[in-house]
């Protein structure tokens, strides 16, 4: 379930009241890899992520296991040197509703610099502004001080490998940056150090359709890559933020609409390939579907959010276009009566492709920002998807638990086109909101809980947002 909330910037004290009740957390991902000797990996990751003579096969669960259990805050103390903060606010961490992540620099070295250059050649930016929008997320609640001294732009799986193993070398932190798309505090710079944008890397390298899996580079976009595959009678069923990319998404372990039937990303992902913090190379599994032998590295790496390497290539389990869909919606009186019917849904054993939730407020928000007239209450939206008389029949199916749970204008579209313009003003539902409210800044989180808590999770959370200064846009799930 996701939360789009919208507030005044001058009321982020009450905020942060307000939010360390929920303990949203945006993980304090900025950790320095404690040295086991002189010449272990002492690499800073955040963000993403496959063999090449690295360490043996039979030493890398162990190595990978030494590698997380070491890890310590350990920052320097030696001043800034570019943007920072003084205002004297603590460092964030798990849990933190601290709305500044404190950091500290030490003067970029010059030789790596020139190093760099030589492995990147043009691929590489000192640019205040560019080294900026990298350093610094919109919309999200945790903000850095300090942003990245550099920004790489590696074209292959190759330079990833010397320019990890030339900030290992140099001690300097790297942050592996995807689409930008997460925004809770994944791509912050606390300590500066060098930014690696894996924009560039974004080929499809293999596609055995017989197989229905493919093989990308981390830069490629879910919708990038469906758009490759459509041709093909196949997709990829992960469909989080527009613009995230492959790379980000095994990082962040992300969901989407599509999760209730397909998975997380953890479901989707066959293997990967990773540059561990020293700039050796693994790959975690083959292509086989099915493996008992040895420690699954690939669920190890996926949600490990770059704390364990810099993931430069994956391979993906895909799946068949529907034969048939069909998009419903229906409004309800309350939200309860709403999670009610999801709930029953899933209890029916319907097996539902999507189910989006959205409340009053996001429904105004949207008619505001698309010209709609929908009606500004509690609705649900489904997918079913089949064969035709498949769909339909589910579709009757709910349509009978809509009507037993004070539900009402039940309405489903068959069509491409209506179907493709119900899912894309969900999709813009943060767009909307700015739409609604242009002087308020956002903050989006995800909370997650059992399906049998969440129609009291979701009356809790909205009883507390009414009491508070803020105004909730929008809570789906």
């Amino acid at each position: 379930m996701s939360f789009f909330v919208s507030f005044d910037v001058n009321s982020m004290s009450n905020f942060s009241s307000w939010y360390s009740r929920f303990r949203f957390s945006a993980k304090y991902l900025y950790c320095y890899h404690r040295t086991l000797h002189k010449n272990a990996p002492s690499t800073i990751f955040n963000n993403h992520g496959t063999r090449k003579n690295a360490w043996p096969t039979s030493l890398l669960p162990l190595a990978l296991a030494v590698s997380a259990g070491s890890l310590a805050l350990q920052p320097h103390f030696n001043p800034s040197f570019c943007d920072t903060d003084d205002r004297g606010v603590g460092v964030g961490g798990k849990g933190s509703t601290q709305y500044v992540v404190k950091g500290s620099q030490k003067e970029f070295p010059r030789e790596l610099l020139q190093d760099l250059k030589i492995v990147c050649q043009d691929n590489i930016s000192l640019d205040y502004d560019e080294r900026y929008i990298h350093g610094k997320p919109q919309n999200s609640f945790h903000k850095a001080v300090n942003i990245p001294d550099v920004i790489v732009y590696p074209r292959s799986e190759e330079e990833v490998s010397k320019i990890v193993k030339l900030c290992n070398s140099h001690k300097v932190p790297i942050v592996p940056y995807g689409g930008a798309t997460s925004i809770e505090g994944h791509t912050l710079s606390p300590h500066g150090g060098v930014c690696i944008d894996m924009s560039l890397m974004k080929r499809v390298k293999e596609l055995h359709v017989n197989d229905m899996d493919v093989v990308v580079e981390p830069g490629i976009g879910w919708m990038e890559l469906n758009e490759y595959l459509e041709p093909y009678g196949l997709f990829f069923p992960l469909d989080p933020g527009p613009g995230a990319s492959i790379g980000g998404m095994c990082a962040t372990r992300c969901s989407g609409s599509l999760a209730v039937r397909y998975g997380t990303m953890r479901d989707n992902v066959i293997s990967l390939k990773v540059v561990l913090a020293n700039g050796d190379i693994v790959k975690t599994a083959s292509r086989a579907r099915k493996s008992a032998a040895g420690y699954d590295l690939t669920r190890l790496m996926i949600g490990s959010e770059g704390t364990l390497g810099v993931i430069t290539e994956v391979t993906l389990r895909l799946q068949k276009i529907p034969q048939y869909s069909v998009v419903a919606m229906c409004n309800f009186p309350s939200v309860k009566d709403a999670a009610d019917v999801a709930i029953a849904t899933m209890m029916s054993g319907i097996q539902v492709s999507r189910v989006e939730l959205l409340d009053e407020v996001q429904v105004k928000a949207i008619n505001i920002a698309n010209g709609k007239n929908l009606p500004e209450c509690p609705t649900l939206m489904f997918e079913f998807i089949g064969t035709e008389a498949y769909a339909r029949e589910q579709t009757q199916i709910v349509r009978k638990l809509v009507s037993e749970h004070n539900g009402s204008d039940f309405v489903f579209a068959e069509e491409p086109e209506a179907k493709k313009e119900l899912w894309k003003v969900r999709k813009e539902a943060l767009w909307a909101c700015f739409a609604m409210e242009p002087n308020l800044v956002a903050m989006t989180t995800d909370v997650c809980v059992p399906l049998s808590h969440l129609g009291d999770l979701i009356s809790r959370s909205k009883k507390e947002l009414d009491a508070s200064p803020l105004v909730c846009n929008c809570a789906c799930w």
